[in-house]
Parts: C-alpha cells; sequence; structure tokens
C-alpha cells in the first residue's frame, strides 16, 4: 500500500510541475497580457491542486491535511481576485497593454 501511495505522490507531483512549467510557456510566449495571464492563472491553479494532492498522502494527520487544502483554496480565491484586478486595470488602460 505505501508503495502505490508513493506512486500516487510521485506521479501527481510531476504532473503538477507540468503544468506548472506549462503555465510559464504560456506567460513567456503568448502576444499580449490578457492571454498571459489567462495561461497563467489556469495552469497554475490546476498545477497546485495536483502538488496538494499528492502531498496528501504523505501528512501525518487530518488537521496537516486540511491546512494543505485550506493552503490551495486561498491561493485559488487570492489568484482568481488578482487576476480580475489586473484584467480590469489592463482593459481600462486600452489596447497598448
Amino acid at each position: 500500500m505505501k508503495l502505490i501511495l508513493d506512486l500516487w505522490t510521485i506521479v501527481s507531483v510531476l504532473a503538477g510541475a507540468f503544468f506548472f512549467f506549462a503555465g510559464t510557456v504560456g506567460l513567456l510566449r503568448f502576444p499580449d497580457s490578457l492571454t498571459r495571464l489567462h495561461a497563467l492563472s489556469k495552469a497554475d491553479n490546476l498545477g497546485l491542486g495536483l502538488v496538494v494532492l499528492g502531498l496528501l498522502p504523505l501528512v501525518g494527520s487530518v488537521a496537516a491535511g486540511i491546512k494543505l487544502i485550506g493552503i490551495w483554496l486561498l491561493v485559488l480565491l487570492s489568484g482568481a481576485t488578482a487576476s480580475q484586478w489586473i484584467a480590469r486595470t489592463l482593459r481600462q488602460s486600452g489596447p497598448g497593454q
């Protein structure tokens, strides 16, 4: 059973790292700020979720697992809020971005 949980952790964390990398590539290659913001926020949210899911079997207690999930939810909420503020500011500033 430990081998299965370790494999789950490895696969999930690697998949999360892949999505972090994909978000970084999107940040560097997309032409304008709004598409960069979209690529980065979507990929990073999924990447962090996979990393958290991979780390959950390794935590020692339920309280630590709840903290990990709480951190993920806090990052989701703050990332969505920051993305909205940045997108609104870019939209108001005009096409020069």
